[in-house]
């Protein structure tokens, strides 16, 4: 069997700190609940600068100039340990900072929603012109065109027609509502949405810029990340995928968006396995922008600890995959693990149908994967909010499992859990953290004969549509690549040898029937 590879991964990092005061979640809900609360007074005296995002270990290791590895030899509070000399450009991606990324959402804004302040919308223009990735983007001229005044500004928001955008704490510009009444037109939603596509947009054009793959070469697009985009008729009708194609010059490309909470971008990297192994479509690139609705989710908790709110960052992806090239990592898609309707709910049954069904299906012990990537969350986020250290955790059950299944001796527990374990590195934005953190990585460690197997677990909370109770996980294996030969399951002598055989026995049939 010629299995699908990953050819390419790149990741993209927003410092949001301004979207993190005015649109994020639990700030928005506790303006409207307590305007005067303590959290809001204090909230700005633990906003990270833009270098300190950028000089924080998780963040390097994001983009690719750290490994995670390199995060265990790093003690916590890794905030407290800034990496010296870090740069915003990495190996897999780069950092941005919030007033270019301001720019790109109006860049890639089609119904001219944002308005930005002339001197401000300047600015960002003499930036992203000079940007190495960006220089070239579809539409850049808009930020030449139709600038705002201040006064108009003030007067939509004030009025509840557009959403604000600050920026240093200054209004900057803003998003307008893009119809009078329907609510999944609303100010708020076009903001987020246009978060996650401009977030996107920059995730694939980092992707063209670390990787061979040409606009135009892309034939397919899944977009999985958790935003929904349409109107009152259809809410969630789409298409966030051909809408970031458009502005990266995929003319060739069509697509859709794929939703399952977190577990999102790995039934679309399942997906577009089976696409490219069937030959639908030779390239397919699967990516996801951020949530700005989830920037400061757990920043009560931080602050009331003294610590910098560490939920400034919008995470993107874009991966290609593609045809067995007989190089790049592959996808093993025998042994694709899946949370059945009738799995059951318990960690362990969980874990049974998402980590240990698929390996066996492949003749494989939980110890013979040298790496696993589940919920990738960053634990200096989770733990001060009480929701543990995540990655540690599924670590635990994972060996807890293949203590239970005689595969390893119970003494071993954690030496295992620190073997193909490592430290969660990726921001709290529910889909991003979710495997696919770890890819990027992994494939390099593959090529480098450092291991030769991985698998990306993606877990979901369905529960949180209040449509269902069930949970959600889809698993599958990146493996070295065998060449495009070895992949098969017989020798080119053994098929011709039975293609003889069958033409020796159907002739013989004829001759009986005769």
């Amino acid at each position: 069997m010629s299995f699908p590879v990953i050819k390419g991964a790149a990741y993209a990092l927003i410092q949001a700190s301004n979207m993190l005061l005015h649109q994020g979640t639990t700030q928005t809900s506790e303006r409207r609940k307590n305007p005067t609360s303590e959290h809001l007074e204090k909230l700005s005296q633990h906003l990270r600068s833009f270098q300190e995002a950028v000089s924080y270990p998780p963040n390097q290791v994001y983009i690719g100039n750290m490994t995670p590895d390199d995060l265990k030899d790093i003690p916590r509070p890794w905030y407290q340990a800034p990496v010296s000399g870090a740069s915003r450009v990495g190996k897999h991606g780069e950092i941005m900072p919030e007033d270019e990324f301001l720019g790109l959402m109006k860049i890639v804004d089609a119904f001219d929603l944002v308005v930005l302040e002339e001197e401000f919308q300047t600015g960002v223009k003499g930036k992203i012109s000079a940007h190495p990735v960006l220089k070239n983007i579809k539409d850049l001229d808009k930020l030449s065109q139709n600038p705002g005044r201040l006064e108009e500004i003030s007067r939509l928001v004030e009025e509840r027609l557009a959403q604000p955008i600050y920026f240093n704490g200054k209004l900057v510009g803003c998003v307008k509502k893009a119809h009078e009444f329907d609510e999944a037109l609303s100010d708020h939603v076009m903001f987020e949405n246009l978060v996650g596509k401009a977030s996107a947009v920059f995730a694939l054009m980092l992707l063209f810029s670390r990787t061979e793959l040409q606009p135009h070469e892309v034939e397919y697009i899944i977009e999985c990340s958790e935003e929904a985009c349409g109107d009152m008729n259809q809410r969630g009708g789409g298409n966030f995928a051909k809408a970031v194609g458009e502005i990266c010059g995929c003319v060739n490309a069509t697509g859709s968006d794929t939703r399952s909470f977190c577990a999102g971008p790995a039934h679309a990297l399942v997906e577009a396995a089976a696409l490219a192994q069937t030959g639908i479509y030779k390239n397919v690139v699967v990516l996801a922008g951020g949530a700005s609705a989830k920037l400061g989710m757990n920043s009560k908790d931080h602050v009331k600890k003294g610590m910098p709110v560490l939920e400034d960052m919008l995470g993107a992806f874009a991966i290609h995959i593609g045809e067995n090239d007989g190089i790049s990592p592959v996808i093993r898609t025998d042994g694709i693990g899946r949370h059945k309707i009738g799995s059951g709910a318990s960690p362990q049954a969980v874990m049974t149908a998402i980590v240990a069904e698929p390996l066996d299906k492949m003749g494989y012990k939980i110890t013979d994967v040298d790496r696993y990537s589940p919920e990738m969350q960053n634990p200096e986020i989770t733990v001060p909010a009480g929701a543990g250290d995540v990655p540690l955790a599924n670590y635990k059950m994972i060996g807890a499992l293949a203590v239970k299944r005689g595969e390893l001796d119970k003494s071993d527990l954690m030496k295992a859990v620190a073997g193909f374990g490592m430290p969660g590195f990726a921001p709290t934005q529910g889909h991003i953290p979710s495997g696919v953190p770890f890819i990027g990585h992994a494939c390099d460690m593959i090529r480098e004969g450092k291991i030769t197997r991985a698998m990306i677990v993606g877990k979901g909370s369905l529960f949180l549509g209040r449509l269902t109770n069930l949970f959600d996980g889809v698993s599958f294996i990146m493996e070295k690549n065998g060449g495009k030969e070895e992949t098969s399951d017989f020798s080119k002598e053994e098929i011709r040898a039975m293609i003889a055989q069958a033409m020796k026995d159907f002739a013989k049939t004829l001759i009986s029937n005769e």
